[in-house]
């Protein structure tokens, strides 16, 4: 029986969906004997694979990098599941979007600089103008809500998805737990 291929992605967020999904434990072990993690913040691989099963997408889409890499992770999985607050709602990463990137950039590098203000030009990836959730670029399969989710709701999660059905998260987690 071959493995499905996982990949998790992280986008403009925090990183605590990628930490509640290492909470899991010595459930990883169990997991392990049903996936390949082929791409992650947690594993080396650099290139997103030509397929993979299911994508768990951590973050809001801030910049143009998270742009283009959402689209392409949505243009190669199968199932693709918004992970945690940012990824569904945009969440904190969203609070930018009343005051407007500008603005943000000017208190951020310009107000609040003791040495070399000014917004930087190299390095950081270019915003976007508005902070978005994932479901408003791309296709979602399944949400997961949660700041972060609880490692029980994301095994849960994954393990319906490695058995072939859609989860339903709603009785698993809610907004901001």
């Amino acid at each position: 029986m071959s493995k499905a291929k996982v990949a998790t992605i992280w986008l403009d967020g925090c990183s605590g969906c990628h930490m509640s999904f290492l909470d899991i434990d010595e459930r990883l072990l169990e997991l392990a004997q049903h996936i390949d993690l082929v791409y992650s913040p947690l594993v080396d691989a650099k290139v997103f694979p030509d397929m993979v099963d299911v994508a768990l997408v951590e973050g809001a889409v801030a910049s143009e990098e998270d742009l283009a890499k959402i689209l392409k992770v949505r243009e190669h999985s199968k199932i693709l599941v918004a992970f945690g607050d940012c990824a569904v709602t945009a969440n904190v990463s969203g609070m930018r979007n009343p005051v407007g990137k500008e603005a943000c950039l000017q208190h951020a590098y310009v107000d609040l600089a003791t040495f070399n203000p000014g917004p930087p030009t190299s390095v950081v990836p270019k915003l976007l103008d508005k902070v978005r959730p994932v479901h408003e670029v791309v296709k979602v399969d399944v949400y997961v809500p949660g700041c972060p989710p609880s490692a029980d709701a994301i095994f849960a999660v994954v393990s319906e998805l490695l058995a072939g059905r859609i989860p339903d998260a709603a009785g698993l987690t809610r907004f901001g737990a």
